[in-house]
């Protein structure tokens, strides 16, 4: 029971996901839709709540919405989750893509694309925000999901800790942009760099920046 579990932000949250009653519940959840460069990184996560009891489920006490965590707690939560979840499915959506379909559609695809990848199939698929249509598996969508849902928290934890250890990496390919401390998004530093260097081919064209007007 989740008496075992110590009283936390994860608690919250696993509490939340019992109450569905269901065994198999999966979140998904996006990472840099709102940068100006780098991918788009889509996680889903399945969660076995027959499983998660006593010891099995203490790692995700301080599960919280990755938005609510410093770097270095996501980097000890994204272990944890991937300590504790049944399966994992990650989608790694390029600027390139997002010019090409669209920022929402191709959301939408890969979020279809993580439940769809998780075995066995979930009871119940959470999602945050996104109503994913019908042929999506069964989902529902949950407005601030990762902060109600542990699978959705979850989720977040994985996208977010997979996407800035990927542009970590590109900053060693692109260091003109500084995409090792900004991560993609818009700051002043990134704005000048763009405007002295021009867009890379990490930069999503299709979004309109005052950066790009000047480069």
């Amino acid at each position: 029971m989740l008496g075992d579990v110590p009283r936390s932000s994860g608690q919250r949250l696993l509490t939340h996901d019992r109450r569905l009653g269901v065994r198999y519940v999966a979140g998904a959840d996006e990472a840099g839709r709102g940068s100006l460069a780098g991918p788009l990184v889509v996680a889903g996560v399945l969660l076995d709540y027959e499983l998660l009891r006593g010891a099995r489920v203490r790692p995700l006490a301080q599960l919280n919405d990755s938005k609510q965590v410093s770097p270095e707690e996501r980097e000890m939560l994204f272990h944890a989750v991937v300590c504790c979840a049944s399966q994992i499915s990650v989608r790694v959506v390029s600027a390139c893509e997002i010019d090409r379909s669209g920022l929402h559609r191709s959301n939408l695809a890969a979020l279809r694309a993580v439940l769809a990848d998780l075995h066995p199939p979930a009871d119940l698929c959470l999602v945050d925000g996104f109503r994913l249509g019908p042929t999506a598996p069964p989902h529902r969508a949950l407005v601030d999901g990762d902060a109600r849902s542990a699978a959705i928290a979850a989720a977040s934890i994985v996208a977010k800790v997979v996407r800035d250890r990927v542009m970590r990496r590109l900053d060693a390919l692109y260091p003109r942009y500084g995409f090792g401390s900004h991560v993609g998004y818009i700051t002043p530093a990134h704005s000048q760099a763009v405007r002295t260097f021009g867009p890379s081919d990490l930069h999503r064209r299709s979004f309109q920046a005052r950066c790009y007007e000047a480069a």
